[in-house]
């Protein structure tokens, strides 16, 4: 069982792919965090949308980029400076949920987990899913309980029902796991 970085649906059907931290070089070249676990999702993308630190939306058009390091440069048309470049400073990139990576069975977007009410086989309810945290092993689901947050990891042996249509993760936690 696997969710992905894909991020979460932002607004309007959008799901962020990445986010600009700064500018590079002096051609309107940006630097962006990837928020998805498919970086080959960028080849053959041509449009997209930025969600401008502002609220407002900005349709682009990539007219190319690299990998540095964990990031990505990307130029986009009509950006030929860092002057004009600096504009896109701490916009998000989406595509449309439409367009999002296809997922295999048992995968989920994390932005699906989020708000799925989590209870017991037993039918004990604990909560809601704020977010998912990255461990670099089994993923841990942070449940906003009512009396307190839980850690629950995201394992198919302790999820074993996940139905993010119906926002529903029913759980058989192991003895002590919802003990403090």
């Amino acid at each position: 069982m696997r969710q992905t970085e894909i991020c979460r649906t932002i607004v309007d059907e959008l799901v962020a792919i990445a986010k600009i931290v700064r500018t590079r070089g002096l051609r309107g070249e940006v630097v962006a965090e990837v928020l998805t676990d498919f970086p080959e999702r960028f080849e053959g993308l041509a449009d997209v949308t930025a969600l401008l630190p502002n609220g407002k939306r900005r349709e682009l058009k990539i007219e190319g980029y690299f990998f540095q390091n964990d990031r990505i440069v990307m130029k986009f048309a009509g950006f030929d400076s860092i002057e004009s470049a600096e504009m896109l400073r701490d916009a998000v990139v989406c595509v449309e949920e439409a367009d999002a990576v296809e997922l295999g069975e048992d995968e989920y977007f994390d932005w699906e987990l989020q708000g799925c009410e989590v209870e017991t086989v037993g039918g004990e309810k604990l909560g809601a899913v704020r977010e998912v945290m990255r461990t670099g092993g089994t993923d841990v689901l942070l449940i906003d309980g009512p009396d307190k947050e839980l850690m629950i990891p995201f394992a198919e042996s302790i999820c074993i029902d996940v139905d993010v249509d119906g926002k529903r993760i029913i759980v058989d936690p192991p003895d002590g796991l919802l003990e403090f």
